[in-house]
């Protein structure tokens, strides 16, 4: 499989996950298809993409747990996420949500004092964010913790 088909394949999982995240109720089969296709997203982005692919892949993982309630999981893909953002001094977006990863993790794992930690570190990188459409919408995610 060439790099062209894997991009293909990542962006077409990351799309269908969306999909399946913006469903307001979803059954057991269609939360693990949810699962199964952000981790094929990540697979082929990890042919296909950059670093920030790859990250951006791990924060859609951590998503999809977090939403599945499996904190652990979430924490994990989170924690690669924010790992990839400062290794590669990723500001703007992506430092913001990673930090709204772990936000997000550590919620569903009932730890509220890192929950708000790493809210407030989100919050406070805000400032990176040039895009103010961008800045709002990182913001109002950050506000439903």
């Amino acid at each position: 499989m060439d790099k062209d088909q894997h991009k293909k394949l990542a962006i077409d999982a990351f799309n269908k996950t969306w999909d399946y995240i913006d469903t307001k109720e979803r059954t057991k089969a269609q939360t693990l298809e949810m699962i199964h296709l952000a981790h094929a997203s990540r697979y082929h982005w990890g042919f296909a993409g950059t670093e920030l692919h790859k990250g951006r892949g791990e924060w859609q993982i951590s998503r999809v747990y977090s939403i599945a309630n499996l904190g652990e999981s979430a924490l994990l893909h989170a924690q690669a996420y924010l790992d990839i953002c400062l290794k590669n001094d990723y500001k703007d977006w992506d430092i913001a949500f990673a930090y709204e990863a772990m936000a997000y993790a550590y919620k569903v794992l009932n730890n509220t004092k890192l929950m708000n930690t790493y809210k407030q570190k989100g919050i406070e990188s805000l400032s990176h964010i040039i895009d103010k459409g961008d800045r709002d919408y990182a913001e109002s995610e950050l506000n439903k913790i």
